[in-house]
């Protein structure tokens, strides 16, 4: 595959850029918890469904942990429902924590901005 020069910026005078928007259906409950460190969040996972297919993969929707830090993001995503179609944006993080006597790490997207769109069909 040729790379052309538009596709590859060349020198410094480039940025990094960690945005991240996904529109899916939220899965299950909204879970606030308080973390050891005294900091409450906000945590849900988002199903996208996939535009367009990647040769060779059937796979046909990716999922996402989200979690939402700040008071504002934490009580908008504390209200969604599962089946609630929702836009979050936000950055890619990788998260280190200790589970008993083991270091961890997880990647999530870590909020913004969050916004419902359409609420879950009522049964």
């Amino acid at each position: 595959m040729a790379r052309t020069k538009e596709a590859v910026p060349a020198g410094d005078d480039v940025a990094p850029v960690n945005e991240v928007r996904l529109v899916g259906r939220v899965s299950g409950e909204a879970v606030v918890r308080e973390l050891p460190s005294g900091d409450p969040v906000c945590s849900v996972r988002l199903v996208v469904d996939r535009a367009g297919s990647v040769t060779g993969s059937r796979q046909r929707v990716d999922t996402f942990d989200c979690s939402a830090w700040s008071a504002r993001t934490r009580r908008t995503v504390s209200r969604w429902s599962p089946g609630d179609v929702v836009e979050v944006r936000g950055a890619v993080r990788r998260r280190f924590f200790r589970q008993g006597a083991a270091a961890s790490s997880r990647v999530e997207i870590e909020v913004a901005e969050a916004r419902l769109i359409r609420r879950a069909a009522s049964a």
